[in-house]
């Protein structure tokens, strides 16, 4: 051991902790030198580095997860780019990556964008980078983000959560297109003719996934296929699209793009006399904890977050892994295969009516 070597009695057997001089005594360096090693200074040799991390480990000098971080030269904090939002899903999604985060036992710096484009994802990036951290996951559902995506730092280890199969890095994400199958199809057989669809805005991902799960389900089932009625997620442009819907006799059933607008619709539907579901039937996507206490309870389909943080986590340890913060190269690894929906029935769907299947 470092002591015997030294003769050095160590803090922990006078019981204190111990300090910077302890560590430079033990390693036989001074405490300068100690200091340049936390800091990562450059001009340590590397014999002089490994002896002072030796001692930092021997006297448990700021915990020993610092000394073994130096060793590793990992700082064992994961960044985030996310972006300022309330959405259940984007924000579930970075609750799943810190969960999984501190399972891992990493720390989290989470940089939060109020605009989303390509710029401020590269600079939020390269905030992150000048931090130290070992890698980051980047959720990225909306199109510009995405688009950033082929322009981070090169010898970055990242990982992409939602944003497609072309961002260019290894990429966690539901499958959006499996979820509106489920709940086109789940409609079809209950025996409706063809299903209306209220979207998401055009600039997000999910949303046109989304429509295409709809619109391949409808052509497999050589159904009419109605026109889109665009909305922004809120309930209120639910609510607008409920009120459009409410007056017209032929539609029976609505894929809502996500359970908030799924609120706004059934709060029009209902002010305007139409049943849920004895008139129209109502499925949703997100399966948001208030879903199950809407009035009617509501159908819709559910993203499993914690899923998507552990994979995603477990992909950019895998980078880690092969690579480190020593500067080999980061490998290519393929996208995680899309983790699967589950599809929630509740009373907010049922057959049509009678005289409309």
């Amino acid at each position: 051991m470092l002591a015997e070597e030294n003769h050095v009695t160590t803090p922990s057997r006078t019981g204190r902790p111990a300090v910077m001089t302890d560590v430079a005594r033990l390693a036989g360096v001074s405490h300068q030198t100690v200091s340049r090693v936390i800091n990562g200074h450059p001009r340590v040799r590397p014999e002089t580095r490994d002896r002072v991390v030796r001692a930092m480990a021997e006297l448990s000098y700021r915990p020993n997860a610092m000394a073994r971080a130096l060793a590793s030269r990992r700082s064992r904090v994961l960044g985030v780019v996310s972006f300022d939002t309330i959405l259940f899903g984007p924000a579930s999604t970075l609750l799943g990556i810190e969960r999984a985060a501190r399972a891992a036992g990493y720390g989290v710096s989470i940089v939060t964008l109020e605009k989303v484009d390509r710029r401020g994802v590269l600079s939020a990036v390269e905030a992150l980078d000048g931090q130290g951290v070992d890698g980051v996951i980047i959720i990225a559902p909306q199109m510009a983000a995405a688009a950033a995506l082929h322009s981070l730092p090169r010898g970055m280890a990242a990982v992409a959560v939602e944003a497609g199969q072309d961002s260019g890095l290894p990429s966690v994400s539901v499958d959006q297109v499996a979820g509106a199958r489920l709940a086109v199809r789940h409609l079809l057989e209950l025996g409706h003719r063809t299903v209306w669809h209220v979207s998401g805005p055009s600039d997000w991902l999910e949303a046109g996934d989304r429509i295409i799960g709809w619109r391949q389900t409808l052509e497999e089932a050589g159904a009419a296929i109605p026109p889109i009625i665009s909305g922004d997620w809120s309930a209120r442009s639910g609510y607008a699209a409920g009120t459009a819907l409410a007056g017209n006799p032929d539609v029976t059933a609505v894929f809502v793009a996500n359970d908030q607008m799924a609120l706004g619709l059934l709060r029009a539907l209902h002010e305007r006399g139409v049943r849920v579901p004895a008139d129209i039937s109502v499925v949703a996507f997100d399966d948001i904890p208030e879903a199950e206490f809407m009035l009617p309870p509501l159908t819709t389909i559910r993203q499993d977050f914690d899923e998507v943080g552990r994979r995603g986590m477990a992909t950019l340890l895998r980078l880690l892994d092969a690579t480190g913060r020593a500067g080999g190269p980061i490998p290519v690894l393929p996208s995680a295969t899309p983790i699967e929906p589950t599809l929630v029935i509740r009373q907010s769907s049922a057959a049509p009516p009678a005289d409309r299947r």
